[in-house]
């Protein structure tokens, strides 16, 4: 039962961390500006298709990455839409540490 209580420990570190709770504000923040909500829902659309295109080893599409790249540059213009990228690499980061250190002490059963 240790481990659970420790996962418990750690799910309410993360929702407590810092990196969390800024990228939660920020995306709120975001989401509640309709303009940018869509701007924003679009880039990560095509950003998540194109990384599921890399994943399964399939060539990405040109068109889409070249507007993938448009977007961005338009987005990062806002300083809130920046904030919020900054903010979700922060967090993604965290969780890819995490991630890493779990698999790094299970490795050997893997």
């Amino acid at each position: 039962m240790e481990v659970y209580d420790k996962c418990h420990e750690l799910a309410s570190a993360i929702k407590n961390s810092k990196e969390y709770t800024e990228y939660k504000e920020i995306k709120k923040v975001v989401h509640e500006e309709l303009k940018l909500k869509d701007k924003v829902d679009e880039f990560e659309k095509i950003r998540y298709e194109e990384q599921l295109l890399a994943m399964q080893g399939e060539k990405q599409n040109e068109e889409k990455m070249k507007r993938l790249q448009e977007l961005y540059e338009i987005l990062i213009k806002e300083p809130q839409v920046k904030d919020y990228f900054d903010k979700e690499v922060r967090f993604n980061v965290l969780i890819a540490d995490v991630n890493k250190i779990i698999g790094e002490a299970i490795k050997d059963v893997l």
